[in-house]
C-alpha cells in the first residue's frame, strides 16, 4: 500500500476516531473482500491513540458495512458472506508465546524462575491484557511454564518442555 501522509486534527470539530475511520475507509477501498485490516493494536500504535479510539474507528466501518469482525481473528474487508477471509500471518498471542519460548530456550528465563508478569508483557508488546493471557495459557498448555497462585508464572523444568 502506498504511503499517504495524514494529520489528525485534535483541535477540530471532528472526533479523532471519525478521522481515523475516514483514513481507514480510504485504505479499505483499495483492498479485496476478505483481506484483513489493521488490528486495533496496530491502529493504536500507528495513530498514537487509545485502544478505545481504535475500536470505535473500526466500529464505524463495521456499521457502514465496509468490514466485518471475527472474534479472536480481527476485522476483514467486506460483508462476511462475500468472500472467504485471508488468514492473518500469526495471531499476536502466538507471536508472544513463540517469542517467550525462544527466550526460554536461549536461557534468558531459567527453569523454576519467574517470567515477566502480565502487566510487564502488556507494556512490552503493546497488546491487550487478554492477548497476554492467551499467550500464557498457550505456554502452560504446551508445558513451557506453570503458574503458582498469587506468585506468578515460572519456567517449567526442561523435562516438561515439549519435544520438538
Amino acid at each position: 500500500m502506498a504511503y499517504v501522509s495524514y494529520v489528525l486534527d485534535y483541535e477540530g470539530d471532528t472526533h479523532i476516531y471519525l478521522q481515523i475511520a475516514a483514513i481507514l475507509r480510504d485504505r479499505v477501498s483499495a483492498l479485496s473482500a476478505g483481506h484483513p485490516i489493521p488490528s486495533e493494536a496496530e491502529i493504536q500504535q500507528e495513530f498514537g491513540v487509545a485502544r478505545t479510539t481504535a475500536r470505535r474507528a473500526v466500529h464505524v466501518l463495521r456499521e457502514e458495512g465496509l468490514v466485518y469482525t471475527v472474534q479472536g481473528e480481527g476485522a476483514f474487508v467486506g460483508p462476511s458472506s462475500e468472500a472467504p477471509r485471508k488468514k492473518r500471518k500469526v495471531p499476536f498471542y502466538q507471536q508472544i508465546a513463540t517469542d517467550l519460548t525462544e527466550q526460554i530456550k536461549a536461557g534468558k528465563y531459567a527453569p523454576r524462575r519467574p517470567i515477566p508478569g502480565e502487566t510487564a508483557l502488556v507494556k512490552q508488546y503493546g497488546v491487550a491484557r487478554e492477548t497476554v493471557r492467551r499467550a500464557m495459557a498457550l505456554l502452560r498448555e504446551q508445558g513451557w511454564i506453570y503458574t503458582v497462585a498469587q506468585r506468578g508464572s515460572y519456567v517449567s523444568q526442561k523435562e516438561s518442555w515439549p519435544q520438538e
